[in-house]
């Protein structure tokens, strides 16, 4: 008679199990083909698995589907882990005649969209808990698409009162978990199921956010995601697994538009980040992202403490770095707009680092001279900020300092700078003397402007030119006027002074012209009136 329980198998450690022989191996492929090659004994025979999917509690599910003639309830609760199980073991065949344990979790899974949003939850963590079974087999990539499909028709508005409860099923949620009046303001949330979506590990999330973009999921919302995934992981992970959380985040969001992405949360993680022993790679991507956008950045998001070992108050290196990815993110040319933006912004916190007695000179100048002249209309800030260096740092040579004044461009800085910095004597005269030259130059530019407008006042059509050519004669007049050069620059100071003169009756011109056109205009319009109003020949 032959033996009910002839073999024993040890499931992962957790517990060995006393089955027969031939029920098991009639439905497990891998059995049949493992006792088909033994030459072993039929008695006493040993199988152990060490990575049975779903441990003992899937390997009893299976032994009762094969006890049981091949019959078995299958649910949602229980689906992922025959699955997992009948692929693992192969079990394609049925001595019963009746669909295999495959064939008939296959059915069951057809069905996943009519499944609640707790059962769908269930069974994504199985997936994750049996990866290489459920990946293979297709499972875990039903499962993802179950559930980001879900996501995207929920965020789409509700659905009037008179949609049946079959169209909409596939957008059902489970209400063991949460009562009606949390379930009414999930709808009205995009995040509510952020926390929800927090079993996922780095692995699984890659495959989630993929899933949620083939979907066509809103890449604003799902960036929200990823930021919230990251700060609550932070919560309960130790450092080398947040290096980990961090580098797969930041390659996530690498995949989004860089619009949905918010500057504000990117310069977040890049603090924790700084903190972390992250990849090369992952900081300049996250870098090159935050580059993108550094026209939406704020003082205070530059302003990131220098690293340990570092005498410097700020980083200035992330800074630099920072602003060459966004002049190299605009290889067909930033916006004059954007451009314009960060140059205020590198004002600012050049002005902020100035002070700073350990900031080398060096590294002054090429925060100075990072972004390209024509990004500044003006150099007066630039100026203050030299200015402020210079005094914290006096013990800088003549040299130095000539080779901090670099950065300014001497003819984009107003009469009021120009005239503080020839009175300044923390500037070397070398320095004061090409700012006034430049001033000079400045001033003979505008006078030639100016006096080409007499050669073109006499062309009616030239009215509203003259008037910008008058414009600019004020604008000479009050920058020439404003300025009080040092007693060192006597010969200069009375070039200006002569030039200025003339400007003045330039000025004078220009007026007498802009009268003088004022009223052969108006002349003009009478007399287009007066033939208007003479009646048309009859056709």
């Amino acid at each position: 008679m032959e033996a009910l329980c002839d073999l024993q198998v040890d499931v992962n450690g957790e517990e060995t199990f006393m089955v027969n022989k031939r029920i098991i191996s009639s439905y497990s492929g891998r059995l049949g083909k493992l006792f088909s090659k033994s030459s072993c004994s039929t008695r006493n025979l040993k199988v152990i698995f060490n990575d049975f999917p779903g441990g003992a509690e899937s390997f009893e599910l299976m032994c009762r589907f094969c006890y049981n003639n091949g019959k078995i309830e299958i649910t949602p609760l229980n689906t992922t882990l025959l699955s997992c199980a009948a692929n693992f073991m192969e079990m394609s065949n049925s001595i019963s005649g009746s669909d295999n344990l495959i064939e008939q979790t296959e059915k069951s899974l057809e069905e996943i969209r009519h499944w609640t949003w707790s059962e769908l939850m269930v069974a994504l963590r199985q997936c994750q808990n049996y990866f290489p079974v459920a990946n293979k087999s297709g499972l875990l990539e039903r499962c993802l698409d179950s559930v980001t499909v879900r996501l995207a028709l929920a965020s789409e508005p509700s659905p009037s009162p008179s949609t049946s409860s079959s169209d909409y099923s596939g957008v059902r949620f489970s209400c063991d978990t949460k009562s009606t009046e949390s379930l009414k303001s999930s709808f009205s949330r995009a995040t509510w199921w952020f926390e929800d979506l927090l079993i996922t590990d780095e692995s699984l999330l890659k495959m989630m956010v993929g899933s949620m973009i083939k979907q066509k999921l809103e890449h604003g919302t799902i960036s929200k995601f990823l930021f919230f995934y990251q700060k609550s992981k932070f919560h309960t992970s130790v450092p080398h697994e947040k290096s980990k959380i961090m580098e797969t985040v930041v390659d996530l969001l690498c995949s989004l538009e860089p619009s949905s992405i918010p500057c504000k949360s990117l310069f977040g993680i890049l603090r924790v980040a700084l903190g972390l022993s992250i990849s090369k790679g992952c900081r300049n991507k996250l870098e090159i992202m935050i580059g993108s956008q550094m026209d939406q950045a704020t003082l205070d998001n530059l302003l990131v403490p220098s690293p340990q070992g570092t005498n410097s108050l700020y980083d200035t290196n992330l800074v630099l770095r920072l602003v060459k990815a966004f002049l190299k993110e605009g290889t067909c040319g930033v916006p004059e707009v954007q451009l314009k933006k960060v140059a205020n912004l590198m004002d600012l916190y050049i002005a902020e680092v100035a002070p700073d007695p350990c900031l080398k000179a060096s590294k002054f100048l090429a925060l100075a001279m990072v972004l390209p002249d024509f990004a500044r209309d003006s150099f007066d800030d630039m100026y203050h900020a030299v200015d402020m260096y210079l005094e914290v740092h006096a013990g800088l040579s003549e040299e130095e300092k000539i080779k901090m004044c670099r950065a300014l461009n001497y003819r984009k800085l107003s009469a009021k700078a120009c005239k503080h910095l020839s009175e300044n004597s923390k500037f070397p005269s070398k320095i004061i003397t090409q700012a006034l030259n430049s001033q000079q130059f400045k001033l003979k530019s505008l006078i030639r402007v100016s006096s080409n407008t007499s050669s073109i006042a006499s062309s009616p059509c030239s009215c509203s030119d003259n008037i910008k050519k008058d414009e600019v004669g004020e604008q000479i007049v009050l920058y020439a006027g404003d300025l009080n050069l040092s007693t060192d620059n006597v010969r200069l100071r009375a070039q200006l002074q002569g030039m200025q003169s003339r400007v003045m009756e330039l000025e004078k011109l220009c007026r007498k012209m802009q009268t003088q056109m004022t009223k052969v205009l108006r002349s003009r319009v009478s007399s287009s009136h007066k033939s208007r109003s003479l009646p048309r020949l009859c056709s």
